[in-house]
């Protein structure tokens, strides 16, 4: 890419201001305060846009402080830029109420689409963070940020594996962690349910169990009422045997008491003086004749039926009924018992086979420990690769710090987060341990470094003030590297130092004051 011209129609303090850029090294110089940072910003808000922050962050964002300071709706601009072979044009406003961006190749008048991605393919997949960590270099910013970290781990895998930057690791891993939550989420679903279902047989299974022996225990007690009426009844009927013992059935009244009754009459003849004797034998004989008239009449009456025969009649009958209902409940609680204890041993069994994982069980780890192998595949074909682009960024920046630094250090190593430190004579030097200007011209190696890996298109590298810790020696070897390495450079300068240098060193330069 190469940036041919700006129209600042209405931009911080300028008003159609015209600027007009060449290829190789432009140098932009002015006084403090003449616009030098004006002019960076508005590139790169006419490539990547303004924002605009809100409540009291807006007071001081680059929206306000870059606000024109006269008209302010006309807050807009033009940028002219050569990319492919072909020239294009971006038409930004930044006003609030009439903003507007518009892409349009000046060759052939087809309008493209800034909001479909159109200018971001035209910069080589180059977004805001990877301008503000590589080619831009703002005043006291030469250290980048960590996202050029995260920026560089991302291209590890994406650019190195596909070689087009298509595959995105990170993005990749974190849908598989995405997808791996949601199944150990089904997982966990489906063992709560489990779990659930089985507490309920359980509950189920206990009341069983609780009713099989509630019904024992009401089986042993029909069975000892069936047996407490079968003695009874065994008592009754040998006492019944007794008494029909004692008196045959088909006598009226007893031989016994009939010599009884002689042995009376007897014994009144002789125990009594006559006459009185004779009186007492005719009333004893009397009274025996009464006794056995009584009971003669109470044989023949067949049809009165005394009151104890009828409960000898009707008690048995009751009992014969109690132990039949007794009999019935009993088969009742066995029947029910053995109905109880089918459906326990069923219980059982449905407990048995919830302790074996299910076919659906299975398919869920299986899934999960799936997208668990890609995920640690991902992780070590993205350490694999980091390793590689590690070495790539090291051998780059090193050759960069070993031209600009005229060989005073010609190993670097770039590690996790961006910690650095240098090696000379075989000695590791921590950052912390060289000088300011030293630093920076490593950290300046370093963007330059992963712009060469991260950039498919080549950005024109855009510096605003900053050499002001370089001494003019190592000033000398950046600026000759930047003129053998780069198509496009943009320097903002308050001096004419470097103007100086380059002369000396008989380098072509364009010119632009403001």
């Amino acid at each position: 890419m190469k940036i041919l011209g700006l129209l600042l129609r209405n931009f911080g303090k300028f008003q159609n201001q015209k600027l007009r850029f060449e290829s190789g090294i432009n140098i932009i110089y002015g006084e403090n305060e003449s616009g030098k940072s004006t002019i960076h910003t508005f590139i790169k808000g006419m490539l990547f846009g303004i924002g605009r922050g809100r409540g009291r962050a807006s007071v001081y964002d680059t929206y306000s402080i870059y606000e024109p300071w006269e008209n302010p709706g006309y807050y807009s601009g033009i940028l002219r830029f050569e990319s492919g072979g072909k020239t294009f044009r971006i038409d930004r406003n930044f006003d609030k109420q009439n903003k507007k961006a518009e892409l349009v190749c000046e060759d052939d008048g087809e309008n493209l689409s800034i909001e479909n991605g159109d200018l971001e393919l035209l910069l080589g997949g180059m977004d805001l963070s990877g301008y503000d960590n590589t080619i831009s270099v703002g005043q006291l910013k030469t250290r980048p940020d960590q996202s050029l970290a995260a920026a560089l781990k991302e291209y590890a895998t994406s650019c190195c594996a596909s070689g087009n930057g298509d595959l995105r690791p990170e993005q990749a891993i974190q849908r598989l962690e995405e997808q791996k939550k949601t199944i150990d989420k089904e997982i966990r679903e489906a063992l709560y349910e489990r779990q659930r279902q089985r507490e309920t047989v359980e509950q189920e299974a206990s009341f069983v169990w609780r009713e099989i022996h509630r019904l024992e225990e009401e089986e042993e007690q029909i069975r000892e009422r069936i047996r407490q009426a079968e003695r009874t009844r065994r008592e009754q009927g040998e006492h019944k045997r007794l008494v029909d013992e004692i008196r045959p059935a088909k006598w009226r009244i007893h031989p016994l008491e009939i010599v009884i009754f002689l042995i009376a009459i007897v014994a009144a003849i002789f125990l009594f003086q006559r006459p009185l004797n004779y009186f007492v034998v005719i009333v004893v004989f009397l009274a025996c004749t009464v006794y056995v008239w009584n009971r003669m009449k109470v044989g023949k009456d067949k049809n009165q039926v005394s009151p104890e025969e009828i409960m000898e009649e009707i008690l048995p009958e009751e009992e014969r009924a109690s132990v039949e209902k007794l009999g019935w409940e009993l088969e009742r609680t066995v029947r029910e018992q053995k109905d109880k204890q089918i459906q326990y041993e069923n219980l059982q069994e449905q407990l048995a086979e919830m302790d074996v994982v299910g076919e659906k069980d299975q398919v869920l780890e299986k899934k999960r420990q799936a997208v668990q192998m890609a995920i640690d595949k991902m992780n070590e074909l993205s350490e694999e690769l980091k390793l590689r682009l590690e070495k790539q960024l090291n051998e780059e920046a090193a050759r960069i710090v070993c031209q600009i630094t005229n060989q005073a250090y010609q190993r670097i190593r770039v590690e996790d987060n961006l910690h650095m430190f240098l090696v000379k004579e075989g000695k590791r030097i921590a950052m912390e341990q060289v000088s300011q200007g030293t630093a920076e011209q490593i950290w300046f190696a370093l963007r330059m470094a992963a712009a060469g890996i991260l950039q498919e298109e080549e950005m024109p590298v855009i510096l605003d003030d900053a050499f002001g810790n370089y001494d003019d020696e190592r000033l000398k070897s950046t600026l000759g590297w930047l003129d053998e390495h780069k198509k496009q450079v943009f320097i903002f300068t308050c001096q004419k130092r470097e103007m100086k240098l380059l002369d000396e060193m008989g380098i072509s330069y364009h010119l632009t004051e403001i």
